[in-house]
């Protein structure tokens, strides 16, 4: 009979796992690192979104984000074999966002039996995934191999779609013009972000007040991907009024099929990023048919 290999599956931090599904699937977060001033914090270590959105307040300062260095990742990575695991399947942040791929994917040939999956996408649409391997791994006689194979078929429908109240932090972080940050601004644009290929681009436009944008967010987001695999949806927010996220839940419980709705809060390097008032729902648009 052949020996069951132990695998744990393993993210970076922009997974955006809360602490109770990590218990669940049996995940390991490792966390980014989240400059603020002079000092180098642990993204959901020691630093948490709402110190980023003081510290903003304070000093009008963003912070700055950094990827998981090598040396960091061989020392998780080694504790985790030395616990008893015979092999590792991690997942990265988009390596078109980041260099943490880069990192984690360096030390492959160093550490047997360790595995590094670039999710070429963010937050919980890297999660998604992570939860599919973790289950996969539960099944007898898999592979790290047969698990990698069956998560990369899927890759390309982990759906990332996110709605912003404002661009500023996107501004100061470098990944929007000066000019569409006036735009938006002059025009009350509230702009919707997806994910393509890795890379993050706007996607609809939409006017009014933020809530009102919100609800026509997730309504257009559901028509665009029509056969969604329904075992589960994210619902991915920064800081928000709470009502709102009750109304995303309650329109998804009463509208859609989707057995779990998962609610996550961003931890804080994606809050550096997007800051207050981001949501988005992310989920598998691939059907239902048999993924396991």
């Amino acid at each position: 009979m052949l020996s069951v290999m132990k695998i744990k599956i393993s993210v970076d931090s922009t997974a955006d796992l809360s602490k109770e599904l990590c218990e669940k699937y049996n995940i390991k977060v490792i966390p980014l690192c989240v400059n603020l001033g002079d000092n180098l914090y642990q993204d959901g270590v020691s630093i948490t979104p709402d110190q980023i959105y003081e510290h903003v307040i304070k000093t009008k300062q963003l912070p700055k984000t950094s990827a998981v260095n090598t040396e960091a990742y061989r020392k998780e990575f080694e504790k985790i074999f030395a616990s008893g695991y015979d092999a590792i399947i991690h997942f990265n942040l988009s390596s078109e966002m980041s260099v943490t791929h880069q990192n984690a994917k360096s030390l492959t040939e160093d550490l047997k039996n360790l595995f590094v999956v670039d999710s070429h996408t963010l937050s919980t649409a890297t999660a998604l995934q992570a939860i599919y391997a973790s289950e996969l791994a539960q099944k007898e006689n898999m592979t790290p191999e047969e698990i990698i194979a069956k998560v990369e078929a899927r890759k390309e429908f982990a759906q990332a779609s996110f709605v912003l109240d404002k661009l500023d932090y996107l501004y100061r972080g470098g990944r929007c013009s000066a000019l569409a940050l006036f735009g938006a601004n002059l025009l009350k644009i509230k702009p919707s972000i997806e994910v393509h290929n890795g890379k993050m681009s706007v996607g609809k436009k939409y006017f009014g007040k933020y809530e009102n944008c919100v609800m026509k967010y997730v309504k257009d987001t559901l028509e665009k991907y029509s056969n969604p695999d329904n075992t589960r949806i994210f619902i991915t927010h920064t800081k928000i009024n709470p009502e709102i996220v009750e109304e995303v839940k309650k329109y998804l419980t009463e509208n859609t099929k989707f057995k779990e709705i998962l609610e996550t809060t961003a931890g804080a390097t994606i809050t550096s990023h997007c800051g207050s008032n981001t949501l988005g729902i992310l989920f598998y648009t691939d059907g239902e048919e048999n993924h396991y």
